[in-house]
């Protein structure tokens, strides 16, 4: 079957004739492409600045936030779980608004989503004001969440682990400087938790600037698509093959054409899988009916993001808490947190960067809850006496996350199938997280210390460990469901 389709690509190929206009349409959109690309991973940078700090900087303050509104315990469990409760409800509309107003409006309107509810929220007024404005900036974290890996597979096709190492780097940074720095300028601010938590929501509105040329734009080569005659891409696609760098650009245009025009789905998709061996057209065929909740990859990766994802949230809401109940300064707790996040900087570029190059992840996976299960048997055992410690080893575990989204980019195979598996894994897997701060703030209180609590975040661990080995396995998506697809007549 592979050989005629082999085939008639050749043919479409050779018998298409030459056109004139050729020439205009690759002078043009490289430049368009080189000064928006740039633009791209500035726009970026800055918001995975802003991607954690309204959560972050909560968790520094969050006993002034209790007393100030008059929350319990519990209820305190309950605000630390909207994060991941939002992210699940908002992110799985991600795709459908991108395919509608484009990836780059939807994070833009993010942005603006962030900067207003951080601006908001501290002047609220009471406990369900403070929610609601919470709901709107982590709303737009979660579209911006989803997007982040179907921007870089579209814009940096052949680059998928150096710009997601950039990204969750600039994240880490922004999750770090937000637990070591709102204390201090909470009390330079004149000591209000209100002034320290609204102070983020200007570093939010500068993050909103660079997308604002991009709002109109659908990606790179949405100039050549607009403007190219039909066939045009066909045309291309063998010369594309042949340069390497170029080829996976081409094909990320081919499958995303496919997503956005299912007319020319069955032109743009044999061309776009050449490089596959597996599943060989009929990866982009099948994206735009791509049944997600089918494969066993995605119900891993879903579920080992959050796994990771709830032992995140519990540390950035209720470490720096740990800390202080075992009598650690204020400041000193909240630069414990900022440690713990900090250990993502450096190691949130080098993970992706390293999985990329490697045909299984699990190892990552495995190495990082080991670095986990250590950190909370110290947390147990010693909280005060070996605190730095804890917080490097509980950083070293979170960086997870970046070994998530770079697993999201590597187990899809075209741009259609990143967005779903993207929207699929982080939309179950902040699903599967919202129970898990909520539990450690009802295990607090009704227990009436930390050793429960920390029992459970340990424990998590084993189950995030069976299934990031699963996640990791080298596969893609596509590829998966096609070969059920084809065995099951048999």
């Amino acid at each position: 079957m592979m050989a005629p389709m082999a085939r008639e690509e050749t043919q479409t190929t050779t018998q298409a004739p030459p056109r004139t206009a050729e020439p205009q349409t690759l002078t043009e959109p490289p430049a368009t492409r080189a000064w928006a690309t740039r633009l791209v991973m500035v726009g970026i940078v800055l918001a995975a600045l802003n991607l954690r700090p309204a959560i972050t900087s909560l968790g520094a303050l969050l006993e002034e936030v209790r007393d100030g509104l008059g929350m319990s315990g519990s209820v305190a469990g309950l605000l630390t779980s909207v994060p991941p409760l939002c992210f699940a409800a908002f992110g799985v509309m991600a795709p459908r608004l991108a395919r509608r107003f484009g990836p780059a409006a939807v994070v833009c309107a993010g942005m603006v989503a962030i900067a207003a509810g951080l601006t908001i929220r501290p002047f609220a007024g009471g406990t369900p004001g403070f929610l609601a404005a919470s709901a709107l900036a982590l709303m737009g974290i979660a579209v911006s969440n989803v997007l982040m890996p179907v921007i870089v597979k579209r814009w940096f096709p052949d680059r998928v682990g150096s710009m997601t190492g950039l990204y969750s780097m600039a994240l880490a940074l922004g999750t770090s400087l937000a637990a070591a720095a709102t204390v201090p300028m909470t009390a330079a601010l004149g000591g209000g938790w209100q002034a320290g938590l609204g102070i983020w929501a200007l570093v939010a509105a500068v993050a909103v600037l660079p997308w604002l040329p991009l709002v109109r734009d659908r990606g790179p080569g949405s100039t050549r698509q607009r403007t190219a005659p039909a066939g045009a891409a066909e045309e291309r696609a063998p010369e594309g093959r042949a340069d390497g760098g170029r080829a996976a650009e081409e094909r990320a245009d081919e499958g995303r054409a496919a997503e956005e025009s299912r007319g020319s789905a069955g032109a743009s998709g044999s061309a776009g899988t050449s490089g596959s061996a597996s599943g060989a057209g009929s990866q982009p065929a099948a994206a735009d009916g791509l049944r997600i909740t089918r494969s066993r990859t995605a119900w891993a990766l879903a579920v080992f993001f959050g796994l990771q994802a709830t032992g995140a949230y519990i540390t950035m809401g209720w470490m720096p808490q740990i800390f202080r109940d075992a009598g650690v300064p204020a400041s000193t707790a909240g630069v414990l947190l900022a440690v713990t996040m900090a250990m993502g900087v450096p190691l949130a570029f080098v993970i992706p960067r390293v999985a990329a190059r490697m045909r299984n992840q699990g190892p990552i996976a495995v190495a990082l809850a080991l670095c986990g299960l250590t950190g909370y048997a110290g947390l147990y055992l010693a909280p005060s006496g070996g605190a730095w410690a804890w917080a490097l080893l509980l950083g070293v575990s979170n960086c997870a996350f970046p070994l998530a989204l770079t697993m999201v980019g590597m187990r899809a195979g075209t741009g259609a199938g990143v967005a779903k598996l993207s929207a699929f894994a982080q939309s179950t897997g902040y699903l599967i997280s919202i129970p898990g701060p909520l539990l450690v703030g009802v295990l607090y209180q009704h227990s009436g210390g930390w050793g429960l609590p920390i029992a459970l975040m340990a424990g998590l661990m084993v189950p995030q460990i069976a299934v990031g080995i699963l996640a990791g396995r080298n596969r893609t998506v596509e590829s998966e469901l096609a070969a059920r697809t084809a065995v099951t007549p048999a």
